[in-house]
């Protein structure tokens, strides 16, 4: 009997974890990403949870809440999976989830390590602070990170590097340098408008204040709309692609409804590679 491949398990346990407690439906039918005076979005929602066989009854939690408790399960996620790819992106590799809202957290790696010394400054000049304003300030929900690499695995197949050369490089822990981020992973576990060009500002904000390789800029969401997708995920030049945490569900749940317009809407988007499933996520930050 041939085995389910890992991933497809690492999905079912990401959708298992969300259903304790944060994908719930309450005593009226509404399911807890739904928009709940929207219609359209009541509807969809509760069939991707009915997919999902949702069980859990329950009063929709506070929004701060279930954004936490979905960041931290698309950790785990992340981390199950993409660790697993080792024999394609060798590496010494974290994934983490961001706790609080450290302003600078991004400064602790090595392309936006320059970013203290600039909030260092801004502190002491009012002038610079208020021209700067807060653009170079970014909060990644979730980051996967590398870290520099000592000669010794550099060398391993052969004498590589020495102290004569590739004395700038930043994978080489002897120069000196920070873990490198590979991916800022923003989360968000509906999409309103303001939602939107938050994730769009902050991914702005890292393609314009790096220094070095741009790390991967993705957004993971349960929101049930294509509409409100389609805020985020058309366009680019600033977030790689949006993740869906149940993109077949979605479709199948559009396609059961007859929602023609919507299914088209969301066929735009998968088709022009600018929406997938999250079982998708990892293989491209292999990349």
């Amino acid at each position: 009997m041939m085995s389910e491949p890992e991933f497809l398990v690492a999905r079912r346990s990401f959708h298992a974890a969300l259903l304790k407690e944060t994908l719930t439906t309450n005593l009226a039918g509404v399911v807890s990403n739904a928009d709940s005076s929207n219609n359209t979005s009541k509807l969809i929602a509760r069939g991707i949870a009915e997919l999902l066989k949702a069980e859990t009854i329950g009063e929709r939690i506070a929004g701060q809440t279930s954004g936490n408790q979905f960041e931290g399960i698309c950790a785990d996620f992340v981390r199950e999976t993409f660790l697993k790819l080792g024999h394609l992106r060798p590496g010494k590799w974290s994934v983490r989830q961001v706790s609080g809202r450290n302003r600078l957290e991004i400064a602790r790696y090595e392309q936006y390590s320059h970013l203290v010394a600039l909030d260092r400054a801004a502190k002491a000049d009012k002038e610079l602070a208020a021209a700067l304003g807060s653009d170079y300030t970014i909060t990644p929900d979730i980051v996967v990170v590398r870290d520099t690499e000592d000669d010794i695995s550099i060398n391993a197949p052969s004498l590589l590097v020495n102290e004569n050369v590739t004395n700038l490089a930043s994978l080489r822990a002897i120069n000196g340098g920070s873990p490198l981020l590979h991916a800022s992973i923003s989360c968000k576990w509906t999409i309103r408008s303001d939602r939107a060009q938050n994730a769009r500002s902050e991914a702005l904000n890292l393609v314009r204040n790096r220094k070095g390789r741009l790390p991967h800029v993705v957004v993971v969401t349960a929101e049930p709309t294509p509409s409100r997708l389609a805020s985020i995920a058309l366009g680019t030049g600033d977030i790689d692609c949006v993740y869906h945490f149940a993109l077949y569900e979605l479709q199948a749940t559009l396609k059961n409804l007859g929602m023609i317009d919507a299914g088209d809407m969301l066929s735009v988007m998968v088709d022009g590679k600018r929406l997938k499933d999250i079982s998708d996520l990892p293989l491209d930050l292999a990349v």
